[in-house]
This record gives C-alpha cells, sequence and structure tokens, in this order.
C-alpha cells in the first residue's frame, strides 16, 4: 500500500534474522487466517467496526514502524489526494465489504472469492492500460479463472444454497482490489516517496474515513467478547500492519516475482482454517473450483516478451496492501483479506 518503484534485491541489508522463506510462510499464513479473523470479528461487533478496528490497529504498527525508521511523510495536496483515493479503493472499501459478506457467507468462500482479484485486474487492464494487450495465453487464464468461479458457485445447481448478497459482494471487494492498483499506477508510480511511508499514511487515511462513517451505521457495542476483540486486533496489527512490512521485506530481497506467488497459498490457507477451526462445510466444487481460479490467475499474470516485462517493469508500484497492475509490493496484484 505504498506507491513508489519497490526496492531490488540488492537493496535488501546483508543479514536477516529469518530466512526469507519463513517470512514467506509467515505472511501467507497471516493473510490466510485474516478471513477467518473477520468471521470471528463480526460475531461480536458490527461490519464497520471490525473494519476500523483492522485499519487502527494496522496503522499503529505502520506508525511505529516509520518512527523507528524515521521516514518521512508524504508531501503535496495532490499527493495526499491520490492516497485518499487509493485508501478508499483498496482498504475502506473491500475491508467493509468482506466484513459484511462474512455474515452470510463462510470464510473458505471469502477466501476464494479474494482470490479473483487477478482477474478482474486482467480484465480492466484490457481496457486501461494500454501496455497490458491481451495474449493467447492470458485471454485463456482469464476465461479458465472464470470458470472456475462459476465452478466454486456451482453454477450447474442454479447456485442453490448459496447466499447471492454475500457472495456478490465478497466479489465486489476483490474488483475494488482491482480498479484501486489501477489508480495506484496511473497516479502514484514514482511518487518520491518511501513505500514504507505511502503505506501507513494509506492505511490511517483510511482509517479516518472509517472513524467518519463507523458512528453514522453502528452504535457503541454493549460488551466486549474477548474472541472477537482479539480477532480484531489480529487481523489490524498481523494482518493489515505486520503483514505489509513482512511482505516489503520479502519483496526487497528476492524480488516481486517471487513475493506474489503468496497469492496462490493464501484461499487454501483461508480453506483450511475455516473447515479446521470453523467447523465450515467444504463440498467438492469449492477447492475443485479454487484450483481452477488459482491456475486462471497464473495465467493471466505471464508476460507474453521480455520486451511487454520491460515496460512492466519500469511502473514501479506501491507497498500498500492484496495481475500485471503494479502493486506496492512488486509488479503483480497479489489478493489479500
Amino acid at each position: 500500500m505504498s506507491p513508489a518503484a519497490p526496492p531490488s534485491p540488492s537493496s535488501a541489508p546483508a543479514s536477516r534474522l529469518l530466512d526469507w522463506r519463513v517470512r514467506f510462510g509467515a505472511l501467507a499464513l497471516i493473510w490466510g487466517f485474516s478471513f477467518l479473523f473477520i468471521k470471528v470479528g463480526t460475531e461480536g461487533f458490527a461490519p464497520f467496526q471490525v473494519t476500523f478496528g483492522r485499519l487502527l490497529f494496522g496503522t499503529v504498527v505502520l506508525a511505529v514502524a516509520i518512527v523507528v525508521k524515521r521516514d518521512r511523510l508524504p508531501r503535496g495536496a495532490r499527493l495526499w489526494g491520490h492516497l485518499a483515493v487509493a485508501a478508499f479503493l483498496l482498504n475502506a472499501l473491500p475491508f467493509s465489504l468482506f466484513a459484511y459478506a462474512e455474515l452470510t457467507i463462510p470464510s473458505t468462500l471469502a477466501g476464494i472469492c479474494n482470490a479473483t482479484t487477478p482477474l478482474w485486474g486482467m480484465l480492466l487492464s484490457l481496457v486501461a492500460l494500454s501496455e497490458d494487450r491481451p495474449t493467447r495465453v492470458r485471454a485463456a487464464g482469464l476465461g479458465i479463472g472464470f470458470v472456475g468461479v462459476l465452478t466454486v458457485l456451482g453454477a450447474w445447481q442454479g447456485f442453490s444454497g448459496l447466499d447471492v448478497t454475500g457472495t456478490a459482494l465478497a466479489l465486489l471487494a476483490s474488483f475494488s482490489y482491482a480498479v484501486g492498483w489501477i489508480y495506484v499506477r496511473r497516479t502514484l508510480s514514482g511518487a518520491g516517496v518511501s513505500n514504507l511511508s505511502l503505506a501507513g499514511s494509506q492505511v490511517g487515511l483510511a482509517t479516518l474515513q472509517l472513524a467518519v462513517v463507523t458512528p453514522l451505521f453502528t452504535s457503541l457495542p454493549t460488551s466486549f467478547e474477548l474472541a472477537p476483540l482479539l480477532s480484531v486486533i489480529a487481523l489490524g496489527a498481523l494482518g493489515t500492519g505486520y503483514a505489509m512490512l513482512l511482505q516489503y521485506g520479502v519483496v526487497a530481497e528476492v524480488g516481486p516475482t517471487t513475493a506474489s506467488m503468496v497469492t496462490y497459498f493464501i484461499p487454501v490457507i483461508a480453506t483450511a482454517a475455516g473447515v479446521a477451526l470453523l467447523d465450515e462445510q467444504l463440498t467438492w466444487n469449492t477447492p475443485v473450483g479454487a484450483v481452477v481460479v488459482l491456475a486462471g490467475a497464473a495465467l493471466t499474470q505471464t508476460r507474453a516478451s521480455t520486451r511487454t516485462a520491460g515496460v512492466r517493469a519500469s511502473g514501479g508500484r506501491l507497498s500498500l496492501s492484496r495481475t500485471t497492475l503494479r502493486d506496492p509490493r512488486g509488479d503483480k496484484i497479489v489478493p489479500r483479506a
């Protein structure tokens, strides 16, 4: 969630407390469990309250990191205006939509819907990004991905037993991520500010947005149950704050392409967590469809040629916070909760 050219592997510190593979695994676990945290959080708080808490605790973690690193905040009203839009599209809106979606759909389905972000990004990039011209492989990936979505939803049986509203909200959240990445690519690339500073500023602005909206649609909770409270804290401090710091370090050490592979582990972990810890039911079409979705998403992110890859590599991006749209972490959209 911070725009600016992603750090190159060579810029990473020589020594690390933990091997990048360990941090990569931790990142996948944190983002995969985010859907479980959302589900548990909504059992004690209204969806907007879950989102506000998530953003608030995430902002605290990122603010501490900015102070420790003595980083400077972005300057200029125009830049802050773009960050406010990015905060809405990449944080406030999708986080809220997922929270509302999980009132009626299982966390496993929400995690799989989240994995459609590269598909939406690919579809939008055909219109919005001139350098992302379709190739046969990428077009096939788009088609395969949406076949996977229909498989997950059980289209052949008339979407029986599916909560249409909740599923639509989850898919809309993923669509918002894709729109946000396009906006970020066009407005915040090359902003001349560190990824960390942009990420912290963006999440902070999203927190302010929810601080305004939440009191209008909710009332203060009458009680604070331990499990929902801890889930919201974990969702914010780990899933929104610490995870972004982990991602920033992994991208710096091994590059955005390798770091973006975390995308393919998130729905797997989300599904396993939902089934094992929340006793959510899983029919055969859900995991099969998820595999098809991930296969399609992988194909949409293939590069057509060395020349095209060079063009993409020049459009650096943020490291904000989840196709070939460059996200703050690297050069591909990485769906996240």
